[in-house]
């Protein structure tokens, strides 16, 4: 679904998400997590879900009313064994009874494992398992979209193009018609002894080929070309991003991860973020991400359930 007019910061998307009436059902695996119940409620009482808590039912009904939450506002499911329940949860899910599916207070190793499982796991036919986030921070005009910070860690020409394919998806639900897509290296000049740069140049070409989703796509650039406008007219360099980058895609985890991490830390930002190549959004978020990003997360997935 394309917006009319885009979202530009995480406000806007929890926003976006609470006009639209809709509430959906979100699974969450040992859901006695006081980050993610504090998301949860404030997601409730916006009236923008419903949570289904599946976990120990005594640390559950112990830690709601600390958060604003009763056990009437929420379905709790009794399993205390976390592989069973994360099971349970992708069951729950793949069956329609929820809509979102979320990690608790559960090892991501086993969570995820229930998600991949071939017999009754959550992937799309010949999916790739990636991650998408929006970041917001002060210094920068607009949401940031990156990828890939937590799942693949180096990734081949196929998966790039999918981690390609999901985040100007994501873009697009977001309103961004046409997002300006920056290829990260750590220079801007092709050099064949970086296999990345060489990727980089057929993903181009599949951008204008209309081979991927609608986009704006030039690499390799550094992160002064792909968001400092100032910097694309010092270097004197031509490129149809022009320092205005609304997507990063990195070339590892190893360059990613380190730069989402820096901009929370350093930065203040907060994120909103998801897995991707799955038949249903899937919430995965570790246990030091603020309760705030947990909440913009679920507004996310909401966002691409409609």
């Amino acid at each position: 679904m394309r917006l009319s007019s885009a979202i530009k910061t995480l406000s806007d998307l929890a926003g976006r998400v609470k006009s639209s009436g809709k509430i959906k059902k979100v699974v969450v695996v040992m859901g006695q997590d006081p980050n993610t119940l504090e998301a949860l409620s404030k997601a409730t009482t916006e009236g923008f879900i419903s949570p289904i808590l599946i976990g120990d039912p005594s640390q559950i009904l112990l830690l709601l009313p600390e958060f604003g939450l009763n056990k009437n506002q929420c379905l709790i499911i009794d399993e205390t064994n976390p592989a069973k329940a994360a099971e349970l949860g992708v069951k729950l899910v793949r069956d329609g009874d929820g809509d979102i599916l979320m990690k608790g207070l559960i090892g991501t190793d086993v969570f995820l494992k229930a998600v991949l499982n071939k017999e009754y796991g959550l992937m799309l036919p010949k999916g790739v398992l990636s991650y998408v986030c929006a970041i917001e921070i002060d210094k920068y005009s607009k949401l940031l979209f990156i990828t890939d910070p937590a799942v693949i860690p180096f990734p081949d020409l196929k998966q790039k193009a999918a981690m390609a394919k999901y985040v100007i998806e994501m873009a697009h639900k977001f309103g961004i018609d046409k997002p300006k897509v920056a290829l990260m290296g750590a220079s801007e000049k092709m050099n064949a002894g970086f296999p990345n740069s060489v990727d980089y140049a057929v993903l181009c070409k599949m951008a204008q080929r209309k081979q991927l989703p609608e986009c704006i796509m030039d690499g390799p650039m550094d992160l002064f070309l792909a968001c400092d406008p100032q910097s694309v007219e010092i270097k004197g360099i031509e490129t149809p991003v022009n320092g205005e980058a609304d997507v990063l895609l990195f070339p590892t985890i190893e360059a990613c991860n380190p730069f989402y991490k820096s901009l929370m830390l350093f930065g203040g930002g907060e994120l909103a973020g998801l897995i991707q190549g799955t038949t249903h959004p899937v919430v995965v978020m570790s246990r030091s991400e603020s309760a705030l990003s947990k909440y913009y997360c679920l507004a996310m997935a909401c966002l691409t359930c409609e």
